[in-house]
């Protein structure tokens, strides 16, 4: 098959990597370039590329998913946590209650700091669970 001639202007960096790759396949420069250029101008490389990217969506939806399911299950947990806490507590005696306010707003401004320096760069607390109580409530 007769073949035209036609001469390219590559980036130094672009023909580094394109005798690299020819060499790997051992092929010879030209060939590796006419398929390239064929591949690029193949009307079916719009598909390609569209079912690499609708892979890439179908990922990223899956991985949202486990993220709404995980964030369900957090905020269930917390309210779980908040119900029974509320309903396990008895109501202090009225002398007393102001000293447990202030307590009470003490630990809270403690609870926010250490979170602040959690979330800044500490590890997330399921992380720190020793093996052996994390199977303790499972069985």
């Amino acid at each position: 098959m007769k073949k035209e001639r036609l001469s390219v202007y590559l980036d130094t960096d672009v023909m580094r990597l394109l005798a690299d790759y020819a060499a790997r396949r051992q092929q010879s420069l030209s060939m590796i370039a006419e398929a390239a250029i064929a591949s690029f101008l193949s009307p079916d490389g719009a598909e390609r590329q569209e079912a690499a990217l609708a892979r890439r969506l179908d990922h990223l939806g899956r991985q949202l998913q486990r993220v709404e399911r995980d964030q369900t299950i957090m905020v269930e947990t917390i309210a779980l946590f908040v119900r029974h806490w509320l309903i396990a507590t008895p109501p202090l005696p009225e002398p007393t209650q102001a000293a447990a306010r202030a307590k009470g707003g003490e630990r809270y401004d403690a609870f926010v700091a250490a979170l602040g320096r959690r979330l800044a760069k500490g590890p997330a607390l399921r992380q720190e669970i020793p093996d052996d109580v994390e199977g303790k409530d499972a069985g």
